[in-house]
């Protein structure tokens, strides 16, 4: 009885991953859909070719780019996440629609119509929202540097999800901002293979550029773009410490563990005599960082949620989603992201360059 037992649960931990998963991507990729299209053409008798399109298109068009890397899959890849973003909108207001539909019985072909132009517009909103990128400014208290400087943080820009074209702009408009100092706080790229060239922008940078890897430079091809990025001037702070004048500046890599930025904290040593500034690409870790001796943390990750109504589980798993938090001494900034990650919109959040003033 017992070893049965046992062969069940071993079953179940390989089954359940399978099942949580596919129905994640049926509720959100297939059901709005079809529920939308139906309620709008009542007689509409999907095919197997229609079904096959809605069902497996996304997956195909997303696994293309890493079976055949060139710009026409990767532009491919592109288009189906923003796909699963357009998906999520149309599931939302599905989701809301149906408890709607069971409290007061909805007229069907109009409802269809109704979610078809409002997932419709709010896509739209959200595509034009992504291609903006706002400048925020904060001052941080920090006399220890002695003197006014301006620091600029780029975070998640995602070049692969987004273009060379997209990070020229950032590029562009962080130098209009005349930093001393440009921070990039990680998930610059989240595809492989994507080449110097593309990145060639970052040379323009007319300050120095400090980076930090972030979770998506770990998924691909890592060690190349630290190479290619060094081969641009832009300087690679793993696990290591730089000094700038007055200013100890830590960088450490992303990792998945909690315990990640105590655990290096351990091994490097704090300057007691300068202001000390932690890029780490995730908010965790921050009240090990003011133990070390950290004044200002920076980081990303969250996206702020990037789409509504995502952002409410982003905040359970990421308490400290955007803005500034005052962490036992500590200065933390999380950034919203400069870029956007797989689809191309934003809804609920903005694209920012966060320039701190430091003095």
């Amino acid at each position: 009885m017992e070893a049965t037992r046992k062969i069940r649960v071993r079953l179940w931990r390989r089954i359940a991953p399978i099942v949580v998963v596919s129905a994640f991507y049926y509720g959100v990729l297939v059901y709005p859909v079809l529920r939308i299209l139906g309620l709008a053409w009542p007689d509409w008798q999907p095919g197997t070719w229609q079904l096959l399109a809605i069902m497996v298109g996304p997956l195909a068009g997303r696994l293309a780019y890493e079976a055949i890397p060139c710009s026409a899959t990767r532009w491919l890849s592109a288009l189906a996440l923003t796909w699963l973003g357009i998906c999520f909108v149309a599931f939302t207001l599905v989701l809301g629609w149906e408890v709607a539909n069971l409290l007061l019985p909805l007229p069907g072909r109009e409802s269809g119509w109704a979610l078809l132009g409002l997932t419709g517009f709010a896509c739209l909103v959200g595509y034009v929202n992504a291609q903006r990128v706002a400048v925020r400014n904060i001052d941080v208290p920090a006399p220890q540097i002695g003197k006014r400087l301006r620091v600029a943080q780029i975070s998640d820009v995602h070049v692969g999800s987004r273009s060379g074209r997209f990070l020229r702009r950032v590029v562009k408009r962080t130098n209009a901002q005349d930093p001393d100092l440009v921070f990039i706080t990680g998930d610059l790229v989240d595809f492989r293979d994507i080449s110097q060239q593309e990145l060639g922008s970052l040379s323009d940078l007319e300050a120095p550029a400090y980076f930090v890897i972030g979770n998506h430079e770990r998924y691909v091809d890592c060690e190349a773009i630290c190479d290619r990025l060094r081969n641009l001037g832009v300087h690679v702070i793993r696990n290591d410490t730089v000094t700038i004048d007055r200013i100890q500046l830590v960088g450490i890599d992303d990792a998945e563990p909690k315990t990640q930025v105590g655990k290096i904290l351990q091994t490097l040593e704090p300057d007691p005599h300068r202001y000390r500034i932690l890029l780490y690409h995730r908010p965790d870790g921050a009240r090990d960082a003011a133990a070390w001796g950290v004044n200002l943390m920076l980081c990303g990750h969250t996206h702020a949620g990037q789409i509504v109504p995502f952002n409410l589980l982003v905040k359970r798993v990421f308490p400290r989603i955007r803005g500034v938090y005052r962490v036992d001494g500590l200065t933390l900034y999380v950034s919203p992201g400069t870029g956007t990650w797989g689809p191309i919109l934003r809804l609920g959040s903005r694209s920012e360059i966060s320039m701190m003033t430091l003095g």
